[in-house]
């Protein structure tokens, strides 16, 4: 095994290819793709300062090492990578690649990151930026907080627990999503989505959860909420009042109160879809 530590790799491909190492303390800039095409490698206490570090590698642990603004687009193409207890201002990282495991992550310019990706493990990960986690496959997310709008755009297998995202057309494309305890908030949440599942989720969300085939709602809560359900296949058990419902299609929904409730049969066929208000 290789071994390099504090040591200032510089210019393109400084390290290329580099095959069952470890790096220590090292910073690496001014130069493209200095570990492009390399495997079997563990990074401790490491900077990336420029462009495509990691691309088309395999079996890559980081661990307290750090991606500074210029080192865009830093991981892609690389296969099984896992990034522990690291800071991330570059945009676009982590892109096409396969089972990737962030841990302890800060991303805080997470513009058009984790794209396209399968086999996706986010543990206490906080991000900035629009357009998060489009395209992925095989998700598993546990406390993350995400401020960015058009989150999850197209994912398909993904499960997110005790999360906060504060993002507008958030699981817009979607297919087969749980999200669990958790707080969502942003408009037009979950069109177009196909089984969609929430459970005991806050949820706030202007003429949110439309056009969605096999929506269910478990014990959540619908606060400032407007134009729910329209043109949507619902099963809703829903932990609060609602303020106004707008044509669903089929199913039924449970709520203590629903402020304006508009069915019109031009539209839909009211009796597809039965409404119980507890209150």
């Amino acid at each position: 095994m290789k071994t390099y530590s504090q040591q200032k790799l510089t210019g393109e491909r400084a390290a290329f290819g580099t095959v069952d190492a470890v790096f220590t303390d090292c910073i690496f800039e001014d130069g493209e793709s200095p570990l492009k095409e390399s495997a079997d490698l563990t990074l401790e206490g490491c900077a990336f300062r420029w462009k495509y570090p990691l691309w088309y590698c395999k079996n890559v642990v980081t661990d307290r090492t750090h991606w500074f603004e210029h080192a865009r687009a830093g991981v892609w193409y690389t296969r099984n990578v896992t990034v522990k207890n690291a800071l991330i201002q570059a945009p676009k990282n982590f892109r096409r690649c396969k089972d990737v495991t962030l841990e302890n992550v800060d991303l805080t310019n997470a513009e058009e990151t984790l794209w396209s990706c399968d086999g996706v493990r986010l543990t206490n990960v906080s991000a900035k930026g629009p357009y998060f986690c489009m395209n992925c496959e095989n998700v598993t997310v546990e406390n993350l907080r995400l401020d960015g709008n058009y989150s999850f755009d197209g994912a398909k297998n993904v499960t997110v627990k005790n999360s906060v995202l504060l993002s507008k057309d958030a699981f817009w494309n979607t297919e087969n999503v749980t999200v669990e305890n958790s707080y969502l908030c942003g408009e037009y949440l979950g069109w177009n989505a196909e089984n969609l599942t929430l459970v005991n989720c806050t949820i706030e969300s202007l003429q949110g959860m439309c056009y969605i085939k096999n929506l269910k709602l478990v014990n959540c809560k619908l606060i400032n909420t407007t134009l729910a359900f329209e043109y949507s296949d619902v099963e809703a058990e829903i932990a609060s009042g609602v303020d106004s419902v707008l044509n669903p299609r089929s199913g039924f929904i449970t709520a203590d109160s629903i402020g304006e409730l508009i069915l019109e049969a031009d539209k839909i066929d009211p009796a597809k879809t039965k409404i119980t208000v507890r209150n």
